[in-house]
Formats: C-alpha cells, structure tokens, sequence
C-alpha cells in the first residue's frame, strides 16, 4: 500500500477509535415534560374550565336562560366551590365525543364531566384519569310506539341513530353479532342532531345510555307517550369526572370532592343542615365538614372546602332529586351501599 494511502487509513482509524466512546455512550433521556398544575392555573384566572356535554337533559344542558343544569354540571359547581369558594366561577365548555379528550388533553378544559364511561381502553391509553363515578347507568333503546316492538332483538334490519366515537357504537355492535341482530348504523356525532334525525324519521331506534334516553323523552312533553324504551339494557356504563394523568394533586381534589357529596348523603349533611352540622358530635361529620383535621391543607384547599361543595349543590342524594328524579329514572344502582346501591365514600379520616 503507498505511504499515502497507509497514512490517511491510520488516520481514519485514529478517528474512529475517538469518536467510539460518543458513539457507544448512553443516549440522555429527554427532559421530561412538566407535569400540569390546573389549581394554581384555576386559582390564576379565578374560573374552573369544565366540558360538559352540548345537550343532555339531566346531565348538563342549558335552560332557555343559558343556564346549564344536570348533574355533571352540579359537580362542576362543586368543585368550583371546593377550590374557589364560590360554585358560579365556573365556564362550561360544551364538547362533543369527538372532541371532549382533546380539549381536556390540550389545557382547554381544567375538567371533563360529560357523562363519559369510565373503561380500561380510557383510563390507560390517552393520559388521562378517571376521579371516580358521578351515575351508575347502562346502554338501552327508544323507539315510536306504533313500531309495535317489545324487545330489542326485534330491531333486525332497522337503521339505528347514534353517536361516533362512543362506547355506545361498541356495545350495540357487540349485542347485536352476540345476538344476531342486523342493524344499519346513522352515525350523527352531535347529541341534539341525532336527537332530531331520529324524531324526524331518519332511523327507526335511538340507542345511548338510559338517563340520556329518559331526558329526551322527558322533553317531549305531550308526545312523550309516543316513544317507549325497550326493556332490554345491554351494558354498565359507570360515568365519571376525568383529569389529566400526572397532576395529582388535581386528581385527589376531583375524586374527594366526589367522596364528600356521596359521604354528605350517607351522613345525613344536606345543603340545609351543612352549617349547623359543623359542631356536630359526629368525629365523621367534623372531618367532611373541616371542623376537625386538616385534611383540606393536605390538598391545598380551605379546610372547609367539603363545606363549601355541600352548601352550593348539596349532597349526592339532592343532585339526584334535582336532575334525575323529574325525568323518571329510578335511582336504582345510584342509591347508597346502605340502601341496596353502589354508591359509597371512603372515609374522611
């Protein structure tokens, strides 16, 4: 080889031999992304951001007036109350089910409570956390009453009204293949729009969850004996508040905030009573209410944050009786563990 050649091959290996430790060295992971803080954010603009839905009779949905009421935006109001003292600093954000994650992912939103079910596929694959359960609910039917049908396993071959990217669209495609029953779908993706074509005669069923179903036909005032809801309920559907994974602190004070309203019912603290029940002997009653403990500053909060959330929407029991109650739902599984149901609190200790 030529002394040339020979010179710039040992300096290409001279090279390489300093560059192999680089090359060989771990690869630093990258910087971590800061976890979210949404209560010093909350607290920052003096209003909690909470998605709600764009129209559900008895879960959240705005009166003539603009004002939004249900039981998804009772909690809102009480987790504004909880964290700002006040349950009317809070701005709904209507989102559809094509968008609600989103707008909780991006920041858009500080918390989800939409009547969204709370399963595996959610709770591990899209960065977010489920708090808790707001409503016990389950998956059923509406037709017109002159379809003359009595099951849902009459439905083979009709077009049948719901919403994409639902669990709703997975529990009606499951029932049906286990029970061989054709269906053509309508997919329609605003709530209020698949309401309409379904009233308007673009599909002989309506499916969504059963307190979804009652409030619609609730809303039909006289021509509510027009519609039947088939007896046939295909799927549990626990519905619940959601947060972003990561901020902790945010989770424990939506899921408590939860506990607090449900443990005010077992106890018997309505938003009446929830003052005077203060000095009560109750050591249970003292810690909801902050009497006692300081379980509140573990959370950042006022201790009577509890207090607070009670006073402005009441216990688990009121919210029920002012927004399902009125559209006929049974409280069925939604009444306490001590009353038959799933509902219960940890405790406040």
């Amino acid at each position: 080889m030529p002394g040339s050649h020979r010179s710039l091959l040992s300096q290409g290996l001279l090279a390489l031999s300093l560059l192999a430790p680089a090359l060989l060295a771990p690869v630093p992971p990258a910087a971590a992304q800061p976890a979210p803080d949404t209560l010093a954010a909350v607290r920052a603009r003096g209003t909690l951001a909470c998605g709600v839905s764009t129209g559900a009779a008895g879960l959240s949905a705005a009166d003539s007036q603009g004002n939004w009421r249900g039981i998804d935006t009772d909690f809102c109001r009480a987790v504004a109350a909880a964290v700002l003292g006040d349950p009317n600093k809070v701005r709904f954000v209507p989102t559809t089910t094509q968008n609600r994650f989103t707008a909780l992912q991006s920041g858009e939103v500080d918390l989800l409570s939409r009547g969204t079910t709370w399963s595996l596929s959610r709770d591990t694959g899209i960065g977010l956390a489920f708090t808790g359960v707001t409503l016990q609910d389950g998956q059923g039917f509406m037709v017109r009453r002159d379809a003359n049908l009595s099951s849902a396993k009459q439905i083979d071959g009709a077009t049948v009204c719901l919403q994409p990217g639902s669990t709703t669209e997975l529990n009606l495609s499951d029932w049906a293949r286990a029970n061989n029953v054709r269906f053509t779908p309508v997919v329609i993706e605003s709530f209020a729009e698949a309401q309409g074509a379904f009233f308007a005669g673009r599909c002989d069923v309506y499916t969504t969850d059963l307190s979804g179903l009652a409030g619609i036909r609730a809303g039909l005032g006289d021509r509510a004996n027009d519609y039947v809801l088939l007896p046939e309920v295909i799927s549990r559907e626990p519905l619940g508040p959601i947060v972003r994974k990561g901020d902790w602190r945010w989770f424990d004070i939506v899921r408590w905030t939860g506990n607090a309203l449900v443990a005010a019912e077992e106890l018997g603290v309505t938003a009446a009573n929830a003052e005077s029940r203060r000095g009560d002997p109750n050591p249970e009653v003292q810690r909801l209410l902050g009497t006692s403990g300081e379980f509140g500053r573990a959370m950042e909060l006022d201790n009577a944050w509890a207090l607070n959330a009670v006073r402005a929407v009441g216990n688990y029991g009121e919210m029920w009786e002012r927004s399902q109650a009125p559209l006929g739902v049974q409280r069925g599984p939604n009444r306490l563990v001590a009353q038959g149901g799933m509902m219960w609190s940890p405790p406040f200790r």
